[in-house]
């Protein structure tokens, strides 16, 4: 079994679900009391937020490299990072340590592919919406998003750090999501992607008709499987 390094933190509301979602497949996998080796540098999510709204990129992704390199040198055999919004520094990342990244789009794209989608809904923070580093992702994939309106990417946005990221789950946010999901899907959809980690803590499939695509279960599943011999998604 190999070592996973997660960097986490952005926010720890949805780190802890990495951290089970990863755990509960190597104990399905190898059964008994089997559990993952892992790695955990957890950030303050205030000081990136900061950065991030200030379009202090590359600072940010100075910082979340410095991590990758400290948790390559403690044993990490792979980086995964538990945010979508911040692979837009992944390059950063990549080029500072010398063990794989699991790159969350590609995980995602997997599983889109699989079920036959070609053109699907994305749900983010509005810097994964808005900016070319997740879509440009996806289409080397051959997979075409399709994003909400300016208000709704506004509304979004606003839900994801104002009550995901501090842990609130409001009724009448999920109904507003699931709103934003059927014109998502009237705009030609086949499926929705929840591409910010905390959105899954507001809906899942239970509470749609199309496909979901957990950006945060698949790309936790990923970091297993990789742990466990098989190859990066």
């Amino acid at each position: 079994m190999k070592t996973i390094g997660l960097i986490g933190g952005m926010s720890w509301e949805s780190t802890l679900p990495y951290y089970r979602i990863i755990n509960e497949t190597v104990r399905d996998r190898l059964g008994s009391l089997h559990s993952a080796q892992v790695l955990l540098h957890s950030v303050d999510f205030n000081e990136i937020a900061k950065l991030q709204h200030a379009g202090e990129w590359r600072a940010a992704g100075e910082i979340l490299a410095r991590i990758a390199t400290t948790l390559e040198r403690g044993g990490a055999e792979c980086i995964a990072l538990c945010t979508n919004t911040m692979h837009k520094v992944a390059g950063a990342i990549e080029s500072a340590v010398n063990i794989p990244f699991l790159h969350i789009a590609d995980a995602t794209a997997e599983e889109i592919l699989r079920c036959g989608a070609r053109r699907v809904g994305l749900l983010a923070t509005r810097f994964t919406m808005e900016e070319d580093f997740y879509r440009e992702r996806m289409a080397a994939h051959g997979i075409e998003l399709v994003i909400p309106s300016e208000a709704d990417r506004s509304t979004v946005h606003r839900i994801i750090y104002d009550e995901l990221c501090i842990g609130r789950v409001e009724a009448s946010s999920r109904q507003t999501f699931l709103r934003v999901v059927q014109d998502l899907q009237s705009a030609g959809a086949q499926g929705v992607i929840l591409g910010c980690t905390e959105i899954s803590l507001l809906i899942g499939q239970e509470h749609v008709r199309v496909p979901v695509f957990d950006s945060t279960f698949l790309h936790a599943r990923s970091a297993a499987d990789f742990s466990l011999g098989g190859r990066p998604s």
